[in-house]
C-alpha cells in the first residue's frame, strides 16, 4: 500500500512545477498538468482577487475537459500556493476560492495554519508546506500538514542553505509521509538523484520560467537561457526573505550584486510593493546551467523524462 495520498499516486513524472511569483498563470498550469507533472501558482499571481475565481474556473474546467477526451492518458493534479504570512490581507478570500473548487493539492508557504489546513482536508485536499529546516518541518506536521517540501540551498526565489542530503536526511528519520527536494533541479538525472536521496518528488521551478507559457518577459527568458549558478545572488533585500535572484536583473536595477545592504525581516512584503521588485529583480535556482533554449512547457518536460529514464537505465545496467 502506497504511504502517498491517492491525488499523489501514479505521476507520470515525480515532478511538481513550483509555483512562480507573477509567472504562473492558467497557461502554463494547464500544460505542465497535461505534460503529466503537477502544475502550480501562487494564488497572489490572480489580480484583482476576483481574478482567482476566473482561473481556477479555466483550470478546473481545461483539465476536466482533457480528461474526458484521453481516459488512458489523464492529466497530472494542480496545486495553488498560498502565502499564509500575515502580510497577506487576501488569505481568507483565497483560501474560499480553494475550498470553492476543490483544488487537489495546497503549497503553503512562511506560516503554517491549522485551521487552513482544516479547510482543506474538508474537501479531501492535500497540503505541502515548504520549509528550509527540520524544525520548520516538525511544526508543518504537527499543525496538520500531509506533506513537506524540503527548500535546499540552490533553489530559485525564496530559498534555505541547508544541502539537500542533511535536510532530506534529517527529514526521513522521523517523517515517511509525502517530501518534494527543491534545489538547482534542472534535468531528469537530478529528478532520479531526488528520490535516491529519500524525496518523493523533485520541485522544479526556474526550468519552467524559459518557456513559451510562463508570464515573463522574453529577457528574463533569456536570461534563464544565458546564465548559469556564478550568476546567482542570494539576498534578503527585496522581500525581507533570503532568496536567489540574477545578478543581470539586479545590475539593471542600478545596484551593485555584490554589495547589497540587508533588509530588515521584520518589514516582510508579499503585497503591490513586492510585486513590482519581483518584475524588475529576476528569481532563479542555481540549476539554469541545464537549460539552452526558451521551449514550449511540453518540450521541457519531454526532455526531463527522457533524461530521468536514460538515468534509471544507466544505474539499473551498471547493477
Amino acid at each position: 500500500m502506497s504511504r502517498l495520498p491517492p491525488v499523489l499516486q501514479k505521476l507520470p513524472l515525480p515532478i511538481i512545477g513550483s509555483p512562480l511569483f507573477i509567472i504562473s498563470n492558467p497557461q502554463l498550469v494547464i500544460e505542465q498538468c497535461k505534460a503529466g507533472v503537477v502544475g502550480s501558482m501562487p494564488a497572489l499571481n490572480a489580480r484583482p482577487a476576483s481574478q482567482l475565481d476566473e482561473w481556477l474556473h479555466e483550470i478546473t474546467e481545461t483539465l476536466a475537459a482533457y480528461n474526458a477526451a484521453n481516459p488512458d492518458k489523464p492529466a497530472a493534479p494542480f496545486a495553488i500556493n498560498q502565502i499564509v504570512h500575515k502580510s497577506n490581507d487576501r488569505l481568507e478570500h483565497d483560501l474560499a476560492m480553494v475550498v470553492k473548487y476543490k483544488v487537489p493539492i495546497i503549497i503553503t508557504s512562511l506560516g503554517a495554519r491549522p485551521e487552513l489546513n482544516a479547510a482543506v482536508h474538508s474537501y479531501g485536499g492535500v497540503v505541502l508546506h515548504d520549509i528550509i529546516n527540520d524544525a520548520f518541518a516538525r511544526k508543518a506536521i504537527e499543525k496538520g500538514a500531509d506533506g513537506l517540501i524540503a527548500v535546499a540551498a540552490g533553489a530559485g526565489g525564496h530559498a534555505g542553505t541547508k544541502s539537500p542530503f542533511a535536510l532530506v536526511q534529517e527529514i526521513r528519520q522521523w517523517f515517511d509521509g509525502p517530501v518534494a527536494l527543491s534545489g538547482s533541479i534542472a534535468t531528469g538525472s537530478a529528478v532520479l538523484a531526488a528520490q535516491a536521496m529519500g524525496a518523493d518528488f523533485a520541485y522544479i521551478g526556474s526550468a519552467f520560467i524559459a518557456t513559451h507559457e510562463a508570464r515573463a518577459s522574453e529577457a528574463y527568458k533569456q536570461a534563464i537561457v544565458d546564465c548559469n549558478s556564478d550568476d546567482i545572488v542570494y539576498s534578503n533585500l527585496f522581500t525581507g526573505v533570503h532568496g536567489n535572484y540574477l545578478k543581470p536583473s539586479i545590475v539593471a536595477a542600478g545596484m551593485d550584486p555584490e554589495h547589497l545592504p540587508e533588509s530588515d525581516p521584520t518589514k516582510m512584503n508579499f503585497g503591490g510593493d513586492a510585486a513590482k521588485a519581483w518584475k524588475d529583480i529576476w528569481g532563479s535556482g542555481q540549476g539554469i546551467g541545464a537549460v539552452k533554449s526558451v521551449t514550449s512547457t511540453a518540450e521541457l518536460v519531454g526532455r526531463l523524462k527522457r533524461e530521468y529514464e536514460e538515468a534509471r537505465s544507466r544505474i539499473c545496467g551498471a547493477r
